[in-house]
C-alpha cells in the first residue's frame, strides 16, 4: 500500500500577514519562522516522507519560487516541482496534481497539505494520516479531510460540521464559512465542529471523478493536457492553458458539492502560523511572557511581546506590552498585537511609500 501513497505540498502563497519577513520574493514557507533550523516547507516535506516515498512527493508552487524549492529540497525529484504560471486558487492546481499522479499510478491515493503549517507531534500526525489513507482504500470515492479540534472560538478559520456518531471518522454534513464571534461560540458549544485546516486525503480516481461531476469545464480544460503531463511539454502547455482555469477553491469546487465527504478529527496539535500572534502562541516564552527569535533580549517592565530580529541582535525593551517587533533587512516594524490583522494594509501603505521591492 505504501507505494501507492503520494503527497502534494501547496507552496505557492505569499503569506503577506507575516510581512516584513514574508515578502513577495521570499514567502514565509521558505523561512525558518520558528528558529528551529528548518523552513516550514522543509519541515512539511520531512513530516510527509516518514510514510510517503520522497520520489512520490510533489511540490506545487508559483513559477517564481521554483529555484527556492530546489535550493531548500535538494534531494527531491525536481521533475515533481510543478510551476504554476498564474495564481488560480486551490482547485485548479489540485486537479492538475491529481491528473499527473493518476498518470503515474492509477491506483494512487494522495494527501494535499499546505507548506506553512506547524505540527509538533509528527508521530501522531502520521498515525492519523495512515488511518485516513486506510479509509480511502476501503472507500474509493471518499473525499477525506483532517479537521482540527478547536481550542477557541476562532473567527479566522472555516469550520467543518459533522454528524455526531461514535465512529472515529465522521460524515461531514456541511462546511461553514469563517464565522463571527457569536456564531463561533455556538459552533464550539455544539461539540460537532472542527477547524478546516485545508488538509485533504483521497484516491486520485475518486477525486478526479468528483471534479468531472462538479466542475466539467475545469476538468475538460485539464483533460486536454493529459498527453503533455509528466513530459517535457508540460510547462509549455501550462503556460498557454493554466491561466484559463477558473479561480476557485477546492472547498467550493468539489467538497461542498459532494455527499461522500468525511472528516477525521485530528489528535495532533496544529498551528497554521497565519499571523504573528499565532506564531507567538506557539513559541516558548521567557519569564515576562516575551517570545524571542534570533535576538538576545533585555526587557524592563515589558511583557507579552513577540520579537524577531536578524541573528544575534541585542534588543532592549522598556515599558512595552503586547507588541510585535520585527526587524528584517531594511525594515523595522513595531505594532501592537491587536493590529496584527491590519498587516496587509500596513504592508500596502509601506509599498506605496517605499516601492514594491519592500513587499
Amino acid at each position: 500500500m505504501s507505494n501507492n501513497k503520494y503527497a502534494v505540498i501547496m507552496a505557492g502563497g505569499v503569506g503577506s500577514r507575516f510581512w516584513p519577513v514574508s515578502k513577495q520574493a521570499f514567502p514565509k514557507q521558505f523561512h525558518d519562522m520558528l528558529g528551529m533550523g528548518k523552513s516550514l516547507l522543509q519541515m512539511t516535506f520531512d513530516r510527509l516522507k516518514q510514510q510517503i516515498p520522497p520520489r512520490q512527493i510533489l511540490v506545487l508552487t508559483n513559477e517564481d519560487y521554483v529555484d527556492l524549492v530546489k535550493e531548500q529540497l535538494p534531494n527531491m525529484d525536481f521533475s515533481n516541482i510543478v510551476a504554476e504560471p498564474a495564481m488560480r486558487n486551490t482547485a485548479p492546481c489540485i486537479l492538475l496534481a491529481a491528473l499527473k499522479i493518476q498518470k503515474m499510478n492509477p491506483e494512487a491515493s494522495m494527501i494535499v497539505a499546505p507548506s506553512d503549517h506547524y505540527i509538533a507531534e509528527e508521530d501522531i500526525f502520521n498515525e492519523d494520516l495512515a488511518a485516513a489513507f486506510d479509509f480511502c482504500a476501503a472507500h474509493p470515492h471518499a473525499l477525506m479531510t483532517l479537521g482540527i479540534q478547536p481550542t477557541s472560538p476562532n473567527t479566522g478559520y472555516g469550520y467543518i460540521e459533522y454528524n455526531k456518531e461514535e465512529k472515529q471518522i465522521k460524515k461531514v454534513s456541511q462546511f461553514r464559512e469563517k464565522p463571527d464571534l457569536q456564531k463561533a461560540q455556538e459552533f464550539i458549544a455544539s461539540g460537532n465542529f472542527l477547524w478546516n485546516a485545508g488538509i485533504f486525503i483521497w484516491n486520485v480516481a475518486g477525486v478526479v471523478s468528483a471534479f468531472a461531476k462538479a466542475q466539467p469545464q475545469l476538468t475538460s480544460l485539464f483533460n486536454n493536457g493529459l498527453a503533455a503531463f509528466n513530459t517535457n511539454k508540460e510547462s509549455q502547455w501550462l503556460k498557454e492553458n493554466y491561466p484559463n482555469a477558473e479561480n476557485i477553491s477546492v472547498d467550493y469546487a468539489i467538497m461542498e458539492k459532494s455527499d461522500t465527504v468525511f472528516v477525521l478529527p485530528a489528535r495532533f496539535s496544529w498551528n497554521d502560523l497565519g499571523t504573528w500572534g499565532s506564531l507567538y502562541d506557539k513559541l516558548d516564552k521567557n519569564e515576562d511572557a516575551n517570545a524571542v527569535i534570533n535576538a538576545s533580549l533585555t526587557s524592563i517592565h515589558s511583557h507579552g511581546n513577540m520579537v524577531r530580529t536578524a541573528a544575534g541582535k541585542k534588543v532592549i525593551l522598556q515599558g512595552m506590552e503586547d507588541y510585535i517587533i520585527i526587524d528584517q533587512d531594511d525594515v523595522l516594524m513595531i505594532i501592537p498585537k491587536i493590529a496584527e490583522q491590519e498587516i496587509k494594509e500596513i504592508r500596502n501603505a509601506a509599498m506605496d511609500k517605499y516601492g514594491n521591492e519592500i513587499g
